[in-house]
């Protein structure tokens, strides 16, 4: 089970022709407390990099991009209660949204965990 990146911190682990996918914990941990998170419709249909859902913390709101372009089958609701599960454990009970997969060919436009803290070097 591999887990990608996106420029824009969102992560997706694959597994079985469905992506789980939520913020990596350095996003989590640049927005600082998070307050509220805005969970897709399950159903959605989303394209790869398009606004997926939102997240606000007491320093900003952000849109979270879809990392790959899918159907939405699952949400977290339990986050709609306890948001900050994601700055606890954005890369595991944080998830956000488990999306069926429409192409796996996407991910060659995301990064490896080794890529994306190359990645996080650089800002």
């Amino acid at each position: 089970m591999s887990m990608y990146f996106s420029k824009e911190h969102e992560w997706v682990r694959v597994e079985g022709g469905v992506g789980t996918v939520g913020i990596s914990d350095h996003a989590a941990h640049e927005l600082g407390d998070i307050t509220f998170v805005e969970l897709p419709k399950i159903g959605a249909v989303v394209k790869q990099f398009a606004v997926l859902g939102s997240i606000e913390s007491v320093k900003a709101a952000s849109d979270i991009f879809a990392p790959l372009s899918g159907k939405v089958v699952k949400v977290n609701d339990a986050l709609e209660l306890a948001p900050e599960a994601v700055n606890e454990s954005a890369e595991s009970a944080g998830w956000m949204a488990e999306i069926e997969i429409a192409d796996e060919a996407e991910l060659k436009n995301l990064m490896t965990q080794a890529q994306y803290d190359d990645y996080l070097k650089t800002l």
